[in-house]
């Protein structure tokens, strides 16, 4: 019995040192790792011009965001309405989603990122949509491209459970 409880102890201790050796070490990488928050980014090409028509991320399943303060980088996804491209966050009532996800409150605080969609870096802001007219377009295409088509109700936002950011562009 002893012989068990040895072997169990030592195999949670080594998958908590992995996952931390995980974690610390995709903070020096370029992008996250999967939904391993990771460093700066340190490739891609800024685009720079004119305001982009943001359809071109319809179909695209996952984008790279990092903010500035802190200078972390994540894998989200990305929907867009109108020319606009918006960045959900869920879960955020939750226990696992207020431990999970800090992100969006410290992109309430400084909004300022850097989005990588494939090798292009584009500088937004991340600005908090809590109601409007746009809201329930967006949840119709978030449902669309995430959901399987299963409707998204305004309920969700209104409660604060999922956190709708508008990427605008940087003043």
């Amino acid at each position: 019995m002893r012989l068990l409880f040895k072997l169990l102890a030592g195999s949670i201790g080594f998958v908590v040192v992995a996952m931390a050796l995980l974690v610390i070490g995709a903070r020096f990488a370029d992008g996250p790792l999967a939904i391993v928050a990771g460093g700066p980014f340190e490739s891609g090409e800024v685009v720079t011009g004119p305001e982009p028509d943001w359809a071109f991320v319809r179909d695209t399943g996952e984008v790279e965001f990092q903010l500035l303060e802190p200078p972390r980088s994540r894998t989200t996804w990305i929907v867009e309405h109108g020319g606009k491209a918006y960045i959900p966050s869920g879960y955020m009532t939750t226990w696992w989603g207020r431990l999970w996800k800090q992100w969006p409150h410290e992109a309430e605080k400084d909004g300022r990122i850097l989005l990588r969609v494939g090798d292009r870096i584009y500088e937004r802001t991340l600005v908090r949509i809590h109601d409007g007219p746009e809201v329930a377009p967006v949840l119709a295409e978030l449902s669309r491209k995430y959901a399987g088509g299963a409707e998204i109700p305004l309920e969700a936002v209104s409660s604060g459970s999922l956190w709708i950011f508008e990427l605008a562009p940087r003043s």
